[in-house]
């Protein structure tokens, strides 16, 4: 009989991080997620996993412990992925070390948790910015204390099959033998293999796919005169050109701009359903992407879900919540490195 490998989901979010972990083959047994309306988002689609909605400092891990004992079985993955805003780019405003936010120090309940639950596997992933911080540096320190060979590096999510420029941090330890970040796949996919097959909004019976950004008849214009497939907002003629962008100095050149068909999307963020957020227009059609696109772009499933007849969520939260995500395929790709090692290690119990 296969056996089951167990793992466990911290900061959920909306799944992204589940859903790659589902596809790799484990069995996630819980996740906690702060958010009460993205939680009601991962219940849709991880009706058998048990969710807790609240703030993870106010968790005792010994609650999921009670709730799933695992003395009958090794928790085999602890997976996180800490808020990261407060470690970006943007918000760092070009300085060295990050702004303050105190969701900085979270980092240090992933360590809290490995530290009760005693996971055989733990895997942590966020922006690149998070290494330089000195909680990171503390908390790979603890986490060799405890045992753990740790093998981390910063990847672009496009070598493993996901259609997006997108860099992560990842963080790969064990109890069981050394683990190895998975190597980058020889092809990668574009905009047109992730969405080319998709109808027009109009035409489709997919809610979220229905939804698209209502834009004023100057806006309209704007858009109409971005050439296709990757053109961007400098081809217009001065007339449509925004006050604020008509400035040699104006920066965010992909602001008003269009995806291409055959190459990868820039990075789905938080702002990916306006077109004043980034380059989020359709390669053809004179509209923003829908949050369907956005999703695929992601490489949710198709038929993943976040809205139900049971709650409503505002398009801004709902890009948002997407923009949040952890791209499943990648997560997936890279917690296989750590089924193959549990496999072995499983085997060799057993010999």
């Amino acid at each position: 009989m296969k056996q089951k490998k167990f793992a466990i989901d911290l900061f959920s979010g909306c799944g992204g991080l589940t859903q790659g972990l589902k596809d790799a083959g484990f069995t996630v047994i819980a996740a906690v997620e702060s958010d009460e309306s993205v939680s009601k988002v991962y219940r849709l689609n991880h009706s058998s996993t048990k969710i807790y909605s609240g703030d993870i400092r106010k968790l005792n891990p010994a609650k999921i412990k009670k709730d799933f004992p695992i003395e009958t079985s090794p928790l085999h993955l602890l997976a996180a992925c800490p808020p990261c805003q407060g470690f970006s780019s943007l918000r760092r405003n070009n300085r060295k070390q990050s702004a303050f936010d105190k969701r900085n120090a979270l980092i240090m309940e992933f360590v809290r948790y490995v530290r009760a639950l005693k996971p055989l596997c733990i895997m942590l992933e966020n922006v690149p910015g998070l290494e330089n911080y000195y909680l990171f540096k503390k908390a790979v320190s603890e986490l060799k204390e405890m045992g753990y060979s740790l093998t981390k590096a910063t990847l672009d999510v496009v070598n493993y099959e996901v259609p997006q420029n997108r860099e992560r941090l990842i963080v790969l330890g064990s109890l069981i033998g050394e683990p190895a970040i998975a190597s980058a796949r020889k092809t990668k996919r574009t905009v047109r293999q992730q969405i080319g097959s998709l109808p027009h909004p109009r035409k489709t019976k997919d809610t979220l796919h229905k939804m698209v950004m209502h834009h004023t008849a100057r806006i309209i214009e704007l858009i109409q005169h971005i050439p296709k497939n990757g053109g961007s907002r400098k081809s217009l003629p001065k007339r449509l050109q925004l006050k604020c962008h008509q400035s040699k100095k104006a920066g965010f050149c992909d602001v008003y701009g269009r995806l291409r068909w055959d190459d990868s999307s820039v990075t789905i963020t938080g702002g990916c359903l306006s077109p004043s957020k980034g380059r989020f227009l359709h390669p053809t059609q004179d509209r923003a992407i829908t949050p369907r696109e956005a999703s695929l772009l992601q490489t949710f499933p198709p038929d993943y879900q976040f809205l139900s007849e049971d709650f409503v969520i505002q398009k801004d939260k709902l890009a948002l919540m997407i923009g949040n995500a952890l791209p499943p395929r990648f997560c997936r790709i890279q917690s296989t490195q750590l089924m193959k090692l549990l496999k072995i290690h499983t085997m060799s119990k057993a010999a």
